[in-house]
């Protein structure tokens, strides 16, 4: 998905992409969940990236991934890791002010990162911790 609103277009008010979402069953090796996202532009942006999946149980999806792990890549190069949010409030106010379903168990293995980063081609992979599989959800987030 693409958002192709002009560079320096956007204003509070105008219609675009902020964030994106899959939702896959995670396996191990080459069968990982990989999102990727381009940040456009001359000016660097915060956003959040969040992999769920105790967090999917209360929405009624089965087999979810116990434990995962998140982590972010340019190229080859790993920029952050997240193994478990322990309810740290500065995700989960920035999630609750980008419009995301809150988290409700701050113990949970769910992960999250909030990075500013500057304009260039990331990865977000979501494995098992373990080397477990199930289902999980992805998120990216443009934080305003």
């Amino acid at each position: 998905m693409y958002d192709a609103t002009p560079a320096g277009t956007y204003t509070p008010t105008t219609p675009r992409l902020v964030n994106i979402s899959a939702r896959v069953q995670v396996g191990t090796g080459s069968n990982i969940l990989i999102a990727g996202f381009v940040i456009g532009g001359s000016t660097a942006r915060t956003v959040l990236v969040r992999a769920s999946g105790p967090a999917l149980v209360p929405f009624g999806v089965t087999g979810t991934l116990p434990d995962p792990q998140l982590q972010l890549y340019s190229g080859s190069t790993l920029l952050a890791s997240n193994s478990g949010w322990a309810g740290d409030a500065q995700v989960a106010s920035t999630a609750s002010s980008v419009g995301a379903f809150g988290w409700s168990n701050a113990t949970s293995n769910d992960s999250a990162l909030l990075l500013t980063l500057p304009p260039g081609a990331y990865t977000a992979q979501v494995a098992g911790a373990s080397g477990d599989t199930g289902v999980a959800l992805v998120e990216v987030y443009e934080v305003p």
